[in-house]
């Protein structure tokens, strides 16, 4: 780059100067973090100060005065363990105070050891297992290319990511760079902060590739710098925003630990001791570090006042910008004000009223196919619905959103289908990240034995309390001829125990729904979209389902008491034992009455497709359900452990306590016991007839 005068050379000089200082500000504050709390993570933070701060300082655009602003650029922190650089960046902005950052970590604290989404305080994800923060980035980086594609470029923006060597190694980082790369997301920015070392080791004990290489191959734009140097960090990002095709990564080569040294004042960068632990703990000096940060020792907690001027000069600068931005927004909801409504409900979240009970609905089908109809009407009525598959769309069913739009295309995103390719965990954190982003409502499909590839993915929806649905078809042993490893027996156990979990509101972290027929499913799917602050699980059959005989001529109706979790679908006078089950098994205890009644047995059939929503309710209403003073059969074609506090501590559960085996589904139902006649033959033994 070449510069005109000797003055503009000094400009730059000074502002380097002043770049590093405010940096170093952020290396202060975070030796001083992670040494009161006893705990913590100070090596990378120290290292990757100097972009956070070019980034916020320079760069990034955002509402100083709103950081809930609709068209801000967006941060995504991968590696969550580095918090102290982006609390210290994210106070100096004025969204959190220094009482804050001094409570890091502890109990009650705003700022937790790694970051929560609070949109309001200018955090967009929550980050700690390492490779989803940019795998959400994606998400987000797409859900502005809908946004665009639907509204105009005036509310474009960038998302830019920030990403470690750990992160780099975790296969989800994979599937999140052939995406991003693929469809030409050239809105998405990410750094990469190479340090070389790791929690427990230097890299080089674990990889030698070529990174710029394989990002290149992904279609990437790749610039390597020095990731300390706070000139070629501008450039990099200044020349990333000009570009037009692709995504782009910026290697930055930094310091695990810069600053750090000890305390004969010899130098104690580059150390892999930093990176887990409090600097004084792995060998520095907290005092001598700090005072070569230019900090003081004495108070650690404090602004430099550079960084005051730096930030208070930028706060300037941006209320310019945004202002412009906002115009320019209000001129074309001027111009175009249905538009501008539809955006509003967008943003908004709200779901337009859907006529569930005319979704037709073909007989006796597999609850797949039911929902496959649920997804064609959302098709043709929810404009800011997504849906993704695992390369299943045929096969889920998916494909009945599909059928009534388009899917995303490399730089084309006129569509509102994800065809994401066998990435199964990859596909869900860009769920996640569409919903972050804030105008999308998300769903995604695969087969339910594969939601163990999505599990680690689920718990950071429901710890973010984020909408998303899964559907998750393929259910159970029917699956049949493909054999154990697609049949799932453990997986709704597992599942399930995201219902028992609170997240931090208090509520059940998930909705887990596995609906026993047609109508059910419908419920099921209403109540997924009136969910809205938790995600949601539709557990769907491969194989098709006997309905369920309505007990009073309206099965639709009956359905809607799914919201309760359980509810009753048939039931003799003064049962002598109840009998409960979810999704297909349901069916199965349906047509074992008619050989209860002629063995004299009388019962009470419940469906219960949502254990969570069940315990909800009153007691009641549970007791109406499943009295406590009746003996109870369960049926699951899972882990017996799955209907456990739903048969209660004098219960029986007939289930799976073994994988499954290759046949078609019809023999497994028989080999395993999941018939009428074996429903009569446990019943009778129960009850000891």
């Amino acid at each position: 780059m070449l510069y005109k005068t000797l003055n503009e050379l000094s400009k730059m000089a000074i502002d380097k100067k002043i770049q590093e200082r405010v940096a170093d500000n952020i290396r202060v504050l975070t030796v001083a973090m992670v040494e009161k709390a006893k705990s913590g993570h100070p090596g990378g933070a120290m290292g990757g100060a100097d972009f956070i701060n070019t980034l916020y300082s320079k760069v990034m655009v955002y509402d100083p005065d709103d950081a809930t602003w609709m068209n801000r650029d967006r941060f995504f922190l991968d590696p969550g363990h580095m918090s102290p650089m982006l609390y210290s960046v994210l106070a100096m902005i004025g969204n959190f105070t220094m009482d804050e950052i001094k409570e890091f970590r502890q109990w009650g604290t705003k700022t937790p050891g790694h970051p929560e989404v609070n949109i309001e305080r200018g955090i967009e994800n929550t980050s700690g297992p390492l490779g989803q923060g940019h795998a959400m980035a994606v998400g987000a980086a797409m859900a502005e290319r809908f946004m665009v594609a639907r509204f105009g470029e005036w509310m474009s923006h960038k998302t830019y990511a920030f990403i470690s060597d750990g992160g780099i190694q975790e296969e989800i980082s994979q599937g999140a760079g052939r995406m991003a790369g693929y469809f030409g997301l050239n809105n998405l920015i990410m750094f990469f902060d190479s340090n070389d070392i790791q929690l427990s080791t230097d890299t080089d004990a674990v990889t030698t590739e070529d990174t710029a290489a394989k990002y290149r191959a992904w279609n990437w734009n790749v610039i390597e710098i020095d990731g300390n140097d706070s000139q070629a960090i501008y450039d990099a990002l200044t020349a990333a925003q000009k570009e037009e095709k692709r995504p782009t990564l910026i290697i930055g080569k930094t310091i695990m630990g810069k600053g750090a040294v000890k305390e004969d004042g010899s130098n104690f960068e580059r150390q892999c001791s930093t990176h887990g632990q409090p600097i004084s703990a792995a060998g520095a000096s907290v005092e001598k570090t700090i005072l070569n940060l230019g900090g003081n020792p004495e108070d650690p907690f404090t602004f430099f006042p550079e960084t005051i001027q730096l930030y208070e000069e930028r706060k300037a600068e941006l209320r310019k910008i945004v202002a412009e931005r906002k115009a320019q927004q209000a001129e074309w909801e001027k111009a175009n004000p249905e538009k501008a409504e539809l955006l509003k409900k967008y943003m908004s979240g709200e779901v337009p009223a859907i006529d569930y009970k005319s979704i037709a609905l073909k007989p006796n089908q597999a609850t797949r196919v039911a929902s496959s109809a649920v997804l064609s009407v959302f098709g043709e009525n929810i404009g800011n619905m997504v849906v993704a598959s695992a390369d299943l769309a045929n096969s889920d069913k998916t494909d009945g959103f599909l059928k009534k739009t388009s899917a995303f295309a490399p730089y084309n995103f006129e569509g509102a289908f994800l065809h994401a390719g066998v990435s199964e965990i990859t596909m869900a954190a860009v769920m996640n990240g569409m919903v972050l982003h804030g105008g999308i409502i998300a769903a995604s499909g695969t087969f339910f034995v594969f939601s163990d590839y999505i599990k680690p993915v689920a718990r950071m929806s429901a710890l973010m309390r984020l909408p998303v649905k899964y559907v998750w078809t393929h259910d159970a042993f029917r699956v049949g001829e493909d054999g154990p490893t697609h049949q799932p027996v453990e997986q709704e156990a597992q599942i399930r125990l995201l219902e028992e979990l609170k997240n931090h509101k208090g509520k059940n972290s998930m909705l887990v729904l596995r609906p026993a027929d047609g109508a059910e499913t419908v419920v099921a799917w209403k109540l997924a979209m009136e969910n809205t602050d938790s995600p949601t699980a539709l557990i769907l059959s491969r194989q098709n389902v006997d309905d369920i005989p309505a007990m009073n001529g309206d099965r639709y109706e009956e359905a809607l008491q799914a919201e309760k979790g359980a509810y009753i679908v048939a039931k003799d006078e003064n049962p002598d034992v109840v009998m409960v089950a979810s999704g297909s098994e349901v069916s199965t205890l349906m047509a074992a009455l008619p050989l209860l009644h002629e063995a004299g047995i009388k019962a009470q059939v419940v469906s219960a497709p949502s254990t969570g929503l069940f315990f909800n309710q009153t007691p009641e209403y549970r007791a109406s359900v499943i009295p406590t003073d009746k003996p109870v059969f369960g049926l699951t074609a899972g882990l017996p452990s799955a209907m456990a506090r739903l048969v209660g501590v004098n219960g029986v559960v007939w289930g799976l306590d073994h994988f499954g085996y290759s046949a078609p589904y019809k023999v497994l139902d028989d080999k395993f016991g999941f018939s009428a006649e074996n429903v009569l033959k446990q019943v009778k033994a129960m009850l000891g007839k």
